[in-house]
């Protein structure tokens, strides 16, 4: 990572502060937050911080569990208000920010390489899982194929058409042949390799 992101990321770090109850949540401190990103009036964060949860409110989310408005503190002045942002909101406000100030930027950017990371994270725990299920399928396939012997089906076709009938109770009434042209599966290719998941619906 780039070292100014490396910066951006100490500096979050930095500020980020932990609830002290059984399940800990982080959270950062939008005036400390502010800093960070080059803001030197409240006034002018705010505005970002209003686009931040415009847009917080199209994605479906709630507004309110991301901003929480804070305790105002005094300090003998004009009341200071503050936010409680988690990290979704910090990256809102990122993206909301004025991107002519070099922090914000680099912030935009750092949220960025992280939500890719996360994404990329996800997809292999998700490809993973699948090849897990595949293998799983396959020795159920292997299991089942060894019992179907022991039973007195030896021919081709008896098995083949028991295996139909198994492919048919588990997907609805849809046959092998059927299942592998709905999925593109190749001719001689087990469909136990193609992922099971959610194909099921397209059944045309």
């Amino acid at each position: 990572m780039d070292k100014s992101l490396i910066q951006i990321q100490n500096n979050l770090e930095s500020i980020k502060r932990i609830t002290q109850d059984e399940n800990p949540m982080e959270f950062w401190s939008a005036r400390d937050f502010m800093v960070v990103l080059g803001y030197t009036t409240w006034q002018k964060f705010t505005e970002a911080i209003e686009r931040a949860k415009e847009a917080c409110k199209m994605s479906g989310a709630t507004v309110e569990s991301h901003f929480l408005p804070a305790p105002v503190k005094s300090s003998g002045g004009r009341p200071k208000e503050d936010y409680f942002l988690t990290r979704y909101a910090c990256y809102l406000v990122a993206q909301n920010g004025d991107s002519r100030k070099p922090q914000i930027a680099l912030a935009q950017t750092y949220f960025a390489t992280q939500t890719r990371k996360q994404e990329l994270l996800e997809q292999r725990d998700k490809e993973t899982k699948r090849l897990e299920a595949r293998a799983k399928l396959k020795d159920t396939e292997s299991k089942i194929e060894s019992t179907v012997y022991e039973r007195g089906i030896k021919l081709q076709v008896e098995f083949a058409t028991f295996k139909n009938k198994h492919i048919e109770a588990l997907y609805g009434g849809i046959g092998a042949s059927q299942l592998k042209r709905i999925r593109n599966i190749p001719r001689g290719r087990a469909y136990y390799w193609y992922s099971s998941e959610s194909k099921r619906g397209d059944r045309s």
